[in-house]
């Protein structure tokens, strides 16, 4: 779901610090753009919105999420927008952000 060694990795490239500040911005522009989902979003800015998401988790070792996200990014580039889950990829946010919040102080504490 996390990959962690990537969580590591961009906490050592720019400091623990930093990584603080990447975390709180990394959460706020996702949340943005995870309840325009919800809302159910225009079919012709789902792909650059799923884009958009998919380089932000990846970034952060979402995994999962960000793999859904290429899956959807996929699937509207398609022209098949309607046959994308977003109430999965939703979900997997959710839960990718709860097991990165519940972990992630035992991995600063280092």
């Amino acid at each position: 779901m996390i990959d962690w060694n990537r969580v590591i990795q961009l906490r050592d490239e720019i400091g623990a610090e930093d990584f603080d500040e990447v975390v709180e911005i990394f959460l706020e522009e996702v949340e943005e753009e995870i309840a325009e989902l919800r809302d159910d979003p225009a079919p012709e800015t789902l792909e650059a919105k799923l884009h958009f998401l998919k380089g932000s988790a990846l970034n952060l070792g979402f995994d999962d999420f960000s793999r859904l996200c290429k899956e959807g990014e996929v699937t509207a580039a398609r022209g098949d927008a309607s046959e994308i889950d977003l109430a999965h990829i939703v979900e997997t946010y959710a839960s990718s952000k709860t097991k990165f919040l519940g972990e992630l102080p035992r991995l600063t504490s280092d």
